[in-house]
């Protein structure tokens, strides 16, 4: 089973994951955003919240067009605008599928900046095969089934074909 999620639907799902953050009221002054699922949802928030965006890349799909998980690799160093990281964080992603990226990067941020002392996670899509609960989630997915992303699209656009494609636009 797979969900199609159009561009207006997925824009959607994140303002309302940024109005359940805020009804929280979870006080936090610095997102990060797990690279690449997180990066649309981590720049809509830090301009909704006004607060500053870091990147922080992983990698751990790797076989079958990315639908099998290797060896989680957490880079070491992010992305950052500000010269020291913030101490109450949200922690986003796209979603918590599997449950082993986002939970081993959670464990690891306050290991690598023992100056946290406030973390949250949140996402727009929480499967149940999951083995980490996030802090927020705006849909929680109890048959876990794969969701196709309007940003998928250009997973196996080429620029060869995007060339021919908008051609004959």
């Amino acid at each position: 089973m797979s969900i199609k999620v159009s561009w207006d639907e997925y824009n959607t799902l994140v303002e309302r994951l940024a109005l359940a953050v805020y009804a929280s009221g979870f006080d936090f002054d610095q997102i990060i955003c797990i690279a690449r699922g997180g990066l649309r949802v981590g720049d809509v928030l830090s301009r909704i919240f006004d607060q500053p965006l870091a990147i922080l890349s992983t990698h751990s799909y790797t076989a079958e067009g990315g639908t099998l998980r290797g060896e989680l690799v957490i880079a070491e160093h992010m992305t950052m605008t500000k010269p020291r990281l913030g101490g109450r964080v949200l922690l986003v992603d796209d979603m918590v599928d599997s449950g082993h990226t986002l939970g081993a990067v959670h464990k690891a941020l306050p290991e690598r900046f023992p100056h946290i002392t406030a973390l949250k996670t949140a996402v727009l899509w929480w499967k149940a095969c999951s083995v980490f609960a996030p802090d927020y989630a705006v849909e929680y997915l109890p048959d876990s089934p794969w969701i196709c992303q309007p940003f998928e699209v250009y997973d196996n656009l080429r620029p060869e074909a995007l060339a021919a494609r908008l051609a004959g636009a």
